[in-house]
Parts: structure tokens; sequence; C-alpha cells
């Protein structure tokens, strides 16, 4: 018989052993039920509670799609139509066997129901897809595939289009989902073809509390050749301005008179205060060019601001005009504007010479939906005409301009204070003379010809190393010889110094000096054209 200490101690080490052995089932227990049950397929009917890690990324998704909803806003026609699509197919689609995408919806947080929900990057992605197919009136399907990318079916296109079998209404940009829409065949619109000199083009001008609106109205009457051809629209923003509304009706119908709904205050940064006006007029910009596209239809706008002279040829110039934003893709905007339009840096006879411009001028400018579908989807909140000048909306297109400006502004007071105008605005000539442009063949504005020949002239011009020798030769040079003269730079501050000199514009946006085309800015200096020009290599702007 063993002795009693030994069994004594025998049962102490059981005991333990004992112990122990609880210790490590429940601890394989818990960790079964923490790391392996989550793996097993959820059927759509098991409930579980929403986790804390649940509620953070379903708030990441809130945030999300409620910015996407204040980011199309103004767009009311597709606003509705987007969001409902994006939150009914990401956070209330019940979802089996994908436990790795649940998260909990916020509508169903009480009962803890799973369902599937998108990254919210990838709901940005999808919300410009289809922002720019609804402006076709083509609605991408709503649809990943197993890696969770975009899976792109297209379900409607016919912008044309007056009702589906059933006799219902279709409204531009609303999908039509089953019965016969998609068996209808997609019809040529002004968007989709070429278009001729008497295509529709609608004047479309900003305002906000100017009653000196009338100056510029009056003048737009006074030398539209057609009011179908030229339908104008005024866009008011600051609510009712009594004195500037005043003036509008008074127009009455002959004019489509649309207000800015939005008129709540603008958060910018603390040292944008002084300058928040930048910040309405971009909002006003957006939600009036969204306006005349998308819900008053028109393919083609003229954008004016209230503050602006027009040259009598004015619609004559941008009716030639506009079938070349259509025929050469590498073309955007057609402006009325030379930066550097002042009376002695210009030929003040060459009343129907025009040019290209990489550098986008503004004040009188037209665009065609095609661009606004593509620039509505990422519109700033601020300094719109500097972001249209920033490489990704710009993608080496240029635009077209006049030797003598089609517009010249009066404008003195505005968010610039006057300091702009006063400096440079007010010296803009205006062309005074009627050129038939429509008559004129314009074919040799298309890059492919353009740019052999625009190449050839400058460098083969005559080469001047200061601008000194500028003055010298240009003084000495006959009237009657056209030559013309080259000065090279090579940094920006060359560019600076040269230009300041030769008192024309100095400054770059996103790298490109004003009117320049190849770097290049042509410009008249003692009645001789000459050309800053970078050295013959050049190939492209550095920002």
């Amino acid at each position: 018989m063993l002795p009693k200490s030994i069994i004594g101690m025998t049962r102490i080490l059981f005991r333990k052993f004992y112990i122990v052995t609880i210790l490590v089932i429940g601890v394989t227990f818990w960790a079964f039920v923490t790391h392996l049950a989550p793996q097993v397929t959820l059927s759509s009917k098991e409930q579980v509670q929403p986790s804390k890690q649940d509620h953070n990324y379903h708030k990441v998704l809130s945030d999300t799609l409620n910015g996407i909803e204040g980011d199309i806003a103004s767009q009311k026609i597709y606003s509705s139509i987007l969001l409902n699509k994006l939150r009914e197919k990401y956070t209330n689609e019940k979802h089996e066997g994908d436990n790795s995408a649940l998260v909990s919806d916020n509508k169903h947080l009480n009962q803890g129901t799973l369902v599937k929900v998108q990254d919210p990057e990838k709901l940005r992605q999808l919300q410009q897809v289809l922002q720019q197919e609804a402006h076709h009136g083509e609605v991408q399907s709503l649809e990943l595939d197993k890696d969770g990318n975009l899976k792109t079916h297209k379900e409607f296109k016919d912008p044309n289009y007056e009702g589906n079998k059933d006799g219902e209404e279709f409204h531009p940009g609303e999908v039509l989902e089953g019965g016969g829409a998609a068996d209808i065949a997609h019809k040529n619109t002004d968007a989709d073809a070429s278009p001729s000199h008497g295509s529709v083009i609608a004047v479309l001008v900003f305002v906000c509390n100017r009653p000196s609106i009338k100056r510029n109205l009056d003048q737009l009457f006074k030398y539209r050749p057609s009011a179908e051809k030229f339908p104008i629209i005024v866009s008011q923003d600051c609510g009712s301005h009594p004195a500037t509304t005043s003036i509008i009706k008074s127009f009455g119908d002959k004019i489509t008179h649309i207000m800015q709904p939005d008129l709540s205050d603008i958060k910018v940064p603390p040292k944008e205060k002084k300058l928040k006006g930048y910040y309405n007029i971009a909002r006003h910009y957006g939600w009036a060019l969204n306006h005349t596209f998308n819900m008053l239809g028109h393919s083609n706008v003229l954008i004016v601001e209230d503050d602006l002279d027009i040259a009598p040829d004015f619609f004559e110039y941008f009716a030639a005009t506009l079938p070349l934003l259509y025929e050469d893709p590498t073309l955007w905007c057609i402006s009325a504007w030379n930066d550097n339009g002042k009376p002695k840096r210009i030929n003040e006879t060459a009343y129907d010479l025009l040019h290209r411009t990489d550098f986008f001028p503004g004040l009188g400018w037209l665009m065609t939906k095609s661009l606004w579908t593509e620039l509505m989807v990422k519109w700033p909140k601020g300094y719109w005409d500097d972001w249209m000048r920033e490489p990704p909306q710009r993608r080496d297109r240029s635009c077209i301009r006049p030797e003598i400006s089609r517009t010249s502004t009066f404008g003195k007071d505005g968010v610039s204070h006057g300091t702009y105008y006063q400096n440079h605005l007010r010296f803009i000539k205006l062309n005074d003379h009627f050129v038939p442009f429509t008559s004129i063949d314009l074919s040799y504005l298309q890059k492919d010809k353009y740019d052999v020949a625009f190449v050839k002239r400058v460098y083969s011009s005559q080469l001047v190393t200061s601008v000194e020798e500028l003055k010298r030769v240009t003084n000495s040079t006959p009237a009657s010889d056209h030559t013309e003269f080259r000065l090279t730079y090579r940094t920006k501050a060359d560019f600076r110094i040269f230009a300041k000199k030769l008192e024309i514009m100095e400054d770059f946006r996103a790298g490109v000096p004003r009117t320049a085309y190849r770097g290049v800015v042509p410009f008249m200096y003692n009645n001789k054209t000459v050309y800053l020009a970078p050295g013959a290599n050049w190939s492209s702007y550095q920002p």
C-alpha cells in the first residue's frame, strides 16, 4: 500500500491536470467560436448583432453616399435615379455566402440584417460611370464581377425616344427597364453629328446683382441674327436682387430666366474667406450649365458674363467655328478673347485672323454637351477657370481665339475688386468690323494643317537674342517688309523677364503662358509679328 503522503500528492496533481484540461478545452472552444465560426456561410435568414467594426465601416460608406448626394445635388434630373440605385444596390441587397463583404445597413441595424455593400472608392467610380452614361441617355447596370469590379451592361440609349411601348413618358436621363426600350435604335442628335453653321447655340448669360446687365443684353439683341438659332438664357445667382431682376424681367419672353436655387453659405478655408465669391461663381456655373444642357436640352452653349461688350460679328464668329469643335477632337472650346489683345500688341487690321491656343481664355466662350458631360462629374468648388486650365481637364486640347477680341469687359467691380480690370482688362481692343466668317474656309485651323504651317513659320523667322536687339531691328525694318522675328526663352524666368519688357502677359497657368500654342506666344511689336518661343525641340508644358 502506498504511503498516504504519495496518495495525497497524486490527488493534488490530478486536480491540477483536470483544471488545466478544462482551461485548454475552454480556450480551444473560444478560439473556434471567435475565429472559425464567422467563416461559416450565413443564410439570408440568420441574424447577427452588428459589431463596432461594422459600425465604423458603415459610417465610411454612409459618408461617401452622402458626399455623392451633395456632389450631384444640383443635377436634379439625375440625383434621385443615381442615389436610389447606389443605395438600393449596395446597402439593401441581401447577400449569401460572401461574409467578407458583409456589414450592417443603417436601415436594418436593429434587426442586424446582413447586406452587401461596396467599397466607398468604387462607389465614387460607379458614380462617374453612371453620370457620364446618363447624359447620353445610356445607363450602365449596377453589376460587379467576382473580384468586385464594375461590370458595364448598357440598359438603354435613345435621347429622342418619347415613350415606351406602354405609352409611358420618358424623361431625359431616366432609366427605362424592361419592355421595349432596349429594342429602340439609337438616333443621332446634334451632340452626335457635326453641326452646320445654322445649328442652335444657346447663349447663357451669368448675372448676380448687376443692373448693368441691360447693356450686355441690349447688345446681344442688337447683333443677334436669329432668335431660333441663338436663344438667350439668363441665369441669376444671389436670389432676387430687385434692381437686377427687374431689368431681366423687362425683356419678357424674349429670354429664358432661370435662378440658381442654392443660396446656402459655402464653407471655405479660413485663408480663402475674402475670396468666397469665386466659390459662389463656381457653384453657379456648375448648376446653370447642367440646367441648360440637361434640363433645357441644348447641345451647344455660349457662355457670356453680364459685364461683356460684344463685337458686331460675335454671333457670326461662333456660328462659323462651332463645326470645328465636332470635326477636330484636339479642340475643346472657342473663345472670343485675346489675353494680349491691347492695340499695339495685335494686328489691328487682321480682322479675320484666328489662332489656336493651348491656354483656356474664357470671357465669352463656346462649349458642347459632350465636354460638359466630361467635366460635370468633377466640377470644382472654386476657381473654375484655372481648374479648366489644369492638365487633367485640358488633356492637351486647344481652343480657337481671334487676333482681335470679340468681347471686352466693362465690369470693373467684381470679386477681383477691380485690380485686374484697371491693370489689364480695360485696355483690350474690341473688334469693330463685321467679318463674314461663315463664308470663309476655316479648315486651316484643324491641327493636322495648322501645326505644320505654324511650326515652319515660327522657326523660319529671324532670330534675335534680346529685347534690345528686337527693338532695334523692328524699328529699322521698313513697313513694307513682312519679316517676322523670334525671341527664344529657355526658362519660365526668361519668359517673364522678356514678357514684362515687351508689355505682354507674363503669368503662367498650369505651366501654360497666356495665348501660347506649342509654347509659342505670338504678338505684334513695332508693327512686326514676333514669336516669344521655346527652343525648336519643345515637347510639352511643365506645370
